[in-house]
């Protein structure tokens, strides 16, 4: 009998330890989600801890290039994926929050030097060889602009701070990135004035956290949901996104 007590008690204490732990992964996108001096960082990471440590679990982020922790939660080898994109078929393999986590704003960059314009129509990049970062999802019309072959020359990166340093250095005329983290990257290079934003926007696109259905965690995903809701009402939301938005004024 004291034999199966044990038993008990062993499983209830790994199951419990696994219920507060959850593995997440991300990428490197400042001001978003960075690894700095070992520490991740960022906007979206104290979101989410804040979110999670209010239901009392502790929220494990590794940084990773992203079409690899893409293919984490896939394959179930990490329990949650953050700033992601919906797609029809990341959902097949995904379950998403259903409270947006944060809104993005797609946009162009070129040098400051560049006399390329832009006027919302991609076809005018027609025959242009644009850099992005490998695995990212950039929306519809950029999709659709890729699919029918209007953009059909890409330099790929592994995330957004060599994407714009190729563009820096001149090896790629123009960039797609969000908004902010193309800004982050060139204030942190101290190269602000170097880079121009094309105007208008390409697209405000909304970004979630989701969970691998292969760890079933439906329930976690709807407490998160609540959580991240609460948040939003008492104003803890809106302070952790401007402590980060007043440093890129």
């Amino acid at each position: 009998m004291a034999i199966y007590h044990s038993l008990l008690l062993t499983i209830f204490l790994a199951t419990t330890s696994f219920a507060q732990k959850l593995n997440l992964v991300t990428l490197q996108y400042p001001p978003y989600q960075y690894e700095s001096a070992g520490e991740v960082k960022g906007i979206a990471v104290d979101i989410v801890k804040e979110a999670f440590g209010r239901l009392g679990i502790q929220a494990e982020i590794r940084v990773l290039p992203w079409s690899r922790a893409i293919r984490y939660i896939e394959q179930g080898q990490a329990d949650a994926i953050f700033t992601a994109f919906k797609t029809p078929e990341r959902e097949k393999f995904a379950d998403y929050s259903n409270e947006i986590l944060l809104w993005q704003t797609i946009s162009l960059f070129v040098r400051s030097d560049s006399t390329l314009e832009f006027n919302g129509d991609l076809e005018t990049l027609r025959g242009m060889t644009v850099g992005v970062v490998k695995g990212v999802n950039y929306g519809k019309s950029w999709a659709a602009a890729m699919n029918e072959g209007v953009i059909n020359s890409v330099e790929l990166s592994n995330e957004g701070e060599q994407n714009m340093r190729k563009l820096l250095v001149g090896r790629v005329p123009i960039i797609i990135s969000n908004r902010f983290g193309a800004y982050a990257n060139v204030n942190k290079a101290a190269q602000l004035n170097d880079i121009r934003e094309l105007k208008p926007a390409l697209e405000h696109i909304a970004s979630y956290i989701a969970f691998s259905k292969k760890r079933n965690l439906a329930l976690t995903r709807d407490q998160f949901d609540q959580t991240l809701k609460q948040m939003k009402q008492d104003g803890s939301y809106q302070r952790i996104i401007s402590t980060y938005y007043n440093k890129l004024r």
